[in-house]
């Protein structure tokens, strides 16, 4: 194949072949010459040249190559595929991806495929349909080549791991099981006659029947994309992603409907923001929208082209094409060249920028593509503020917040010459052929209701109301063009002090009647708001302990109010990781616009002790091989905390492969684990057991410097006491086998700590289900191996520097299984890790690996586990 290709490359154009002589020597029927001349007497560009070679090499290299001609689109009954290196053909692109393919058409364009494919990391799999272009020479799948795009995916809310299973069952049923057995799709087509699964050259998976009749097939079922000759009918969804890196559903979506078709973003009730509507009479048939090759139409009555109501049109494509749904709203059509680009923005021409939910984010207004946010105000105060003021589009945010305990306070924020996408749907108008009065105070009176906007074209008491539930961007109203006036009333929450009682009318007559009973009334009133008043301070005692409680630690952080951290974060909108008590965002302080890592509590009922102990642990140590605590928020009912942003964040993105692309080297890792005990060290100095010692707690700078953080479930031991009392607390898998009396030490951490280095050293969880059962426990396997003196076979294959330092790595093995005496006593200090570590002390051999699992189980109750895993069969069987 490759001398097909160098033919066709001769510099004499005469000397190539035609192109219906190439599909003849394809074919087999013509045989082509040999080529005598070598590549260097080729006239050819030296990068042709160069890709040409790097292409055999590649060939070589590999020795996985398959005849491009071969395909395998079709499965019978009771076959079973299992998501792991098992499956044939693995392909791996430039772009990151992987996909393990079950069926697959290469022979002709476009190259269709199924199987579990994963995005980046590969943490997580989606049974997906993708089609394949590959660039130049590289058509090889086994290569790093080519860029996939997912055209259909089963599962996108709820992703598989590795040794999921796919099953074609005997009955007939295309079913997904996660490693744990659960369910996470199927076809339900159970009972129905199917006798096999093809893949079409459409890109269409089909269950079919007797007769070859279908049964089921994916086109039926699209998530967020349409292929030629697709057609997507009413009562289906094209539902967009939240984003390029999460598939799972997101905002936006599209349906055909009787009357046409419509794109709504989701909400209560979905808010329109386009709409396509059906006119004429119709007979027969179905509303329904059909994409070819260069056009999408929507159609009333099946083959009858007359029916047509719209027609898209876009360029004659050169290759595939295909329509999709982006997490933006916008419906785009995209076509590969050299690279798959955009080469119809559908909704655009017709909406305008202006006309899309999100283009400005919440409350934020856009005016000719440009966005800001409500400048007018309400009794001198500003209501809303971007969230950040470098890039607009993100949206502005509430300054008060709307209670529903005090609506007296609610007020309307007037925006004049300011419409709503959701016009475009008068249906959802709440009001018709009222006035601007009456659909204010119909917002007002409606708790949901989070703005009025009032439509009129020459009549101000005749106009439309609409009253969303739930606010998206705003847009200004161009008369001229839209010809009609409208204005926008956002419901604001007036703080106290600002709110205007109702003027009261003057009584100018008897007065002095009244001054009896009105006194009367008012010491009465008194006499009950001091029994409230009492009562209630009675109920905040404890509170505003708790709140004094912070400002009484000498030597505390700097202290934010919640509004300050809320603008900090943007909302709370870039999760950076979940704790066992909170979540932890990303944020950015002060004008240099430093990056800061927010921790929030997300239950004060079951976290706020963590979290006093987390400021007074960290606020009395300042140490700079500690995550640094830069302040907290202890406001009413709201617990947050702020920490110095560690780049690159925790180990257990690097160690258990999370990120295939970089791969710790053993001098890395070495450094990670002398920085771990080095910061253990300083804690135990300042007799603090930080108890929940792992790799997820376990933060990295830019220069891999490893610092611990999260001191929720620390604990003091003072300087009098060997072991206090507390309740069994930290994650499974960690937990040294003193809990099993609550009685601990210092020594817990030093046992976390041995279960980390194995982590570390062997590339993996300490407990991974998505193992063989034997090969779940790491634990297991050191002793195992450990007692034939193998254990160089544990050291993470991940990495060929590792394999490099297989004596040095078997060394740190053994210092973590030093870690993990079930006698405490017998543990190393922390101390004399760190000497170990340096060199100046050496380690005592292990002759002895029984105690790894000699002492009696922790039961999985009683520990606060900070990372949810599949449960176990019986108690766990020691330290894991």
């Amino acid at each position: 194949m490759i001398k097909l290709g160098v033919r066709c490359l001769k510099s004499d154009f005469n000397r190539r072949p035609s192109m219906s002589m190439v599909v003849k020597v394809l074919e087999g029927v013509v045989y082509m010459e040999p080529i005598l001349t070598t590549l260097s007497r080729l006239y050819l560009p030296q990068l042709l040249i160069q890709e040409l070679i790097w292409a055999i090499q590649l060939v070589q290299r590999h020795q996985l190559y398959q005849d491009p001609d071969e395909d395998y689109p079709s499965a019978n009954l009771s076959t079973l595929w299992t998501n792991n290196p098992s499956i044939t053909n693995n392909m791996k692109f430039a772009d990151g991806s992987r996909v393990r393919s079950i069926l697959l058409r290469r022979t002709i364009s476009p190259r269709f495929g199924c199987g579990f494919f994963c995005n980046g990391s590969c943490d997580s799999y989606f049974f997906s349909i993708f089609v394949i272009q590959a660039e130049g020479f590289v058509f090889i799948p086994e290569i790093e080549a080519g860029f996939p795009q997912v055209v259909w995916s089963a599962n996108p809310n709820n992703p598989v791991g590795e040794n999921a299973t796919l099953r074609l069952t005997q009955e007939g049923d295309l079913v997904l099981h996660n490693v744990d057995g659960s369910v996470a799709w199927s076809t339900n087509t159970s009972g129905k006659s199917v006798t096999g699964m093809t893949f079409l050259e459409t890109g269409n998976l089909v269950l079919f029947g007797k007769n070859n009749s279908i049964v089921w097939q994916s086109f039926e079922h699209p998530t967020d994309t349409l292929l030629p000759g697709q057609k997507f009918m009413a009562g289906q969804r094209l539902t967009a992603r939240v984003s390029a890196s999460n598939w799972s559903q997101g905002l936006f979506y599209l349906s055909v409907s009787a009357d046409g078709l419509y794109a709504f973003a989701e909400s209560n009730p979905p808010q329109a923001y386009r709409r396509y509507g059906v006119t004429g009479t119709k007979k027969n048939g179905e509303t329904y929208v059909k994409f070819e090759n260069v056009s999408l139409s929507l159609l009333w009555e099946n083959n009858n082209p007359d029916s047509i109501e719209l027609k898209y049109m876009f360029p004659l494509p050169s290759s595939t094409q295909y329509i999709r749904l982006d997490s933006d709203g916008h419906l785009r059509a995209y076509e590969w060249t050299s690279e798959w680009a955009v080469v119809a923005d559908l909704l655009t021409e017709d909406l305008g920028e202006c006309n899309y939910p999100t283009v400005c984010g919440k409350y934020g207004i856009c005016t000719n593509g440009q966005c800001s946010c409500p400048r007018e105000n309400y009794a001198n105060i500003s209501y809303f503020l971007p969230v950040n003021s470098q890039q607009p589009n993100l949206g502005c945010y509430e300054t008060t917040m709307l209670s529903h305990q005090f609506t007296q306070n609610h007020g309307l924020l007037h925006l004049q010459d300011i419409s709503y996408f959701n016009y475009i749907d008068s249906q959802s108008s709440v009001l018709k052929g009222t006035d601007v009065e009456s659909c204010k105070q119909a917002c007002l009176k409606n708790r949901p209701c989070k703005a009025a906007f009032f439509r009129y074209g020459g009549n101000i008491s005749d106009g439309d109301c609409f009253l969303p539930s739930e606010l998206f961007s705003l847009m200004s109203n161009k008369r001229e063009i839209t010809q009609y006036n409208s204005s926008a009333f956002i419901k604001v929450q007036i703080p106290s002090s600002s709110a205007s009682p109702n003027p009261s009318k003057k009584k100018t007559g008897g007065t002095a009647k009244l001054v009896g009973p009105i006194l009367g009334a008012i010491f009465g009133a008194f006499f009950i708001i001091g029994i409230f008043i009492v009562l209630v301070k009675k109920g905040k005692v404890t509170e505003e302990e708790e709140e004094d409680c912070f400002d009484q630690v000498p030597g505390m952080p700097a202290r934010f109010t919640y509004e300050e951290l809320r603008a900090a974060t943007k909302n709370f909108c870039t999760k950076l990781g979940q704790g066992g008590f909170g979540s932890v965002f990303m944020g950015t302080l002060g004008d240099d616009g430093k990056r800061v890592a927010v921790k929030r509590l997300d239950n004060i009922g079951q976290g706020k002790k963590e979290f006093l102990a987390e400021v007074v642990t960290v606020g009395s140590i300042h140490h700079f091989k500690l995550v640094r605590l830069i302040g907290f928020c202890a406001e009413k009912s709201f617990r947050l905390l702020v920490y110095e942003y560690m780049c690159n964040g925790s180990l257990d993105k690097w160690v258990f492969h999370k990120n295939e692309r970089h791969v710790l080297d053993w001098k890395t890792r070495w450094n990670i684990i002398s920085d771990i005990a080095k910061d253990s060290l300083i804690s135990m100095k300042n007799r603090i057991a930080h108890l929940d010692i792992k790799p997820q707690n376990i933060h990295l700078d830019e220069n891999f410097n490893a610092k611990i953080s999260d001191f929720g479930l620390s604990k003091l031991i003072d300087r009098d006491q060997s072991q206090v009392m507390t309740k069994m607390r930290g994650t499974r898998g960690y937990l040294a086998p003193e809990w099993l009396s609550s009685k601990i030490t210092e020594k817990v951490d030093v046992y976390s700590f041995g279960t980390v280095v194995l982590e570390i050293v062997c590339g993996r969880k300490n407990l991974d289900y998505s193992n063989p059962e034997e090969s779940v426990h790491l634990l297991n396997l050191v002793k195992r191996n450990g007692e034939d003196d193998r254990l160089h076979c544990l050291v993470d294959k991940h990495s060929e520097d590792m394999q490099l330092h297989l004596e040095e790595a078997v060394k740190m093995i053994e210092l973590g299984v030093w870690c993990l005496q079930s006698d405490f006593t017998r543990r190393p200090s922390m101390s004399t890790v760190v000497k170990i570590l340096e060199g100046i002390v050496d380690m005592e051999p292990i002759l002895d690996y029984s105690f790894l699992t000699s002492y009696p189980a922790i039961p999985e109750t009683e520990a606060d586990s900070g990372i949810s895993a599949p449960p176990v069969a019986s108690i766990l069987s020691g330290p894991r």
